[in-house]
């Protein structure tokens, strides 16, 4: 495993103590192997960038935002960290946090089918 940059990590131990309501509801479904047996963790450290949740085995990672995530600066580093994580050889899937609040088992159906596409 590579080493990880102290801060990255710090920010990732952060980020799982104070996630939004919508990671929480996500997380309580994929958790423990909930989600056709794949392991989830939440807040993996990849590089310089944290993703919201990972299956490490499937190289699959699933990002859950909310509205601050429209702007152009936001949407530009979502590029710069999508291209990155896309090569390190990962699959990524993004969900808005109204997503996860209207239809949580679509959002889960949707990662059970990549996971299968992946697997």
């Amino acid at each position: 495993m590579a080493h990880q940059n102290p801060k990255t990590l710090e920010r990732a131990r952060i980020l799982r103590k104070n996630d939004t309501e919508a990671e929480r509801r996500l997380w309580e479904a994929i958790r423990n192997r909930r989600l056709g047996g794949f392991k989830f963790v939440r807040q993996l450290s990849v590089g310089p960038y944290i993703a919201d949740f990972a299956c490490r085995d499937c190289k699959l990672i699933v990002e859950v935002d909310g509205a601050t995530h429209g702007t152009d600066a936001e949407a530009t580093y979502d590029g710069r960290r999508s291209a990155y994580l896309r090569e390190q050889g990962y699959r990524i899937l993004s969900f808005w946090n109204d997503d996860v609040y209207a239809s949580l088992p679509d959002v889960c159906d949707a990662i059970l089918l990549t996971l299968a596409e992946r697997k």
